[in-house]
This record gives C-alpha cells, structure tokens and sequence, in this order.
C-alpha cells in the first residue's frame, strides 16, 4: 500500500501547525516546527493573500495529514460521511476517530497515531478478543481494545502508557492501564473534538 515517506515535520510546518506526527519528539525543544515556523521552501516565508481555494484546500490537507490517510483513501471517508444521516462534516470526523489506530493512539498505547498503524499492522492488539490488524478497521460503542498477552512486554507500548497522562484520555474512551486494555463507550460529539480544523471547508472543497 502507498504511503507518505517523506519528512513529517514538514508537513507541520507547511500546514502552519503542529499535527503531533513524532509523538514525544513534538514536545520537546527538537520539534522542527518550533525552530522554524514558516513553510518549508525556498518560498516558505513568503507572505501571501490565499484564495478561498487555498483555505478550503489547506484545511483538508491539514485533517488528512493529522490521521495519516492518502487521498483515495480520504475521499473515501467523505463520501461515506456524505451518505450518513445528519451533517457530513461531524460525520467524516467521528469515522476517522472510529479507526482502529486512531483509537490505539486516543488510548495511549502509541505516541502517535503513525506508531499506532504500525502496532495493528504487526498482530499486536485484538478487538473483542478476536486479532485485527487492520488499522482502518472502525470500531463501534462497546468494543473491547486490547493489547495482546504477546505483546505487552513491548518497550514502546510500555513507554506510551507512561506518558499519556500528559495527552490525556478522551472522555468517551475508558482505559484499563493495568490490564492493557481500553474500550469505545461512547462516540465523540463534536465539541469533544477539540482539534484545530474546520470540517465545513473540507465539505465546501469536495461540494464543488
């Protein structure tokens, strides 16, 4: 499957935000976007009106390179989103939030949700005691997360618990810390999702 191979600190940097790509490394003084807060390029500090395009064009970049999706794969999302009862903007954001990794990563068994795809695709959690290692799997109210008894001697997963008191827990996820296990209680409304983006111009741009 193809996926983004490049630097991730410049996709943080071109989209004028910190999109949390690098886990801890993001926190720390090393962050690249803390050095450099302008565009990558020989243009990137160059100031320059944007056209409504460019808005609409820039906040979809900004959420598909927060969850890691190439654009098949987003465009997907969107018309899925579009088929669902109620507003299709909220409804494109909880199914990325519904993904298997996404949701590794909201728990805290990952520094970030590239680690967290990783984790699924090497057999390391189960969903409802059944192995998936499908990261785009989407998870419904109830499911069960866990990390498999194999597994839970990994140095990065034990690493991540640590620190997810730092991130936090969303309200709607329940974590077992002990027991390396977590479960969906409810989905997310949309003013649980507190992330910088503006889903309406994602719509605006795809309407066209």
């Amino acid at each position: 499957m193809a996926r983004y191979r490049e630097s991730v600190c410049r996709l943080c940097r071109r989209e004028g935000l910190k999109l949390f790509l690098k886990g801890d490394r993001c926190y720390s003084e090393k962050c690249a976007f803390e050095r450099r807060e302008y565009a990558p390029g020989d243009h990137g500090q160059m100031r320059r009106k944007p056209t409504d395009y460019c808005v609409q064009l820039r906040a979809k970049q900004k959420l598909r390179r927060m969850y890691g999706l190439l654009e098949k794969q987003f465009h997907g999302y969107y018309e899925k989103a579009d088929r669902i009862k109620g507003i299709t903007g909220t409804n494109l954001l909880i199914l990325l939030e519904r993904r298997l990794d996404n949701m590794v990563f909201r728990m805290g068994f990952a520094n970030s949700r590239t680690e967290a795809r990783q984790l699924v695709r090497h057999n390391h959690f189960s969903v409802n005691g059944k192995k998936v290692n499908i990261p785009s799997y989407l998870v419904k109210v109830g499911d069960e997360i866990a990390v498999r008894e194999g597994s839970r001697k990994i140095a990065r997963i034990a690493e991540a618990l640590e620190s997810v008191a730092r991130r936090g827990v969303p309200q709607w996820l329940v974590l077992d810390k002990d027991n390396f296990k977590g479960a969906v209680r409810l989905l997310p409304t949309r003013d649980e999702l507190t992330m910088p983006v503006q889903e309406q111009l994602v719509v605006e741009l795809y309407s066209k």
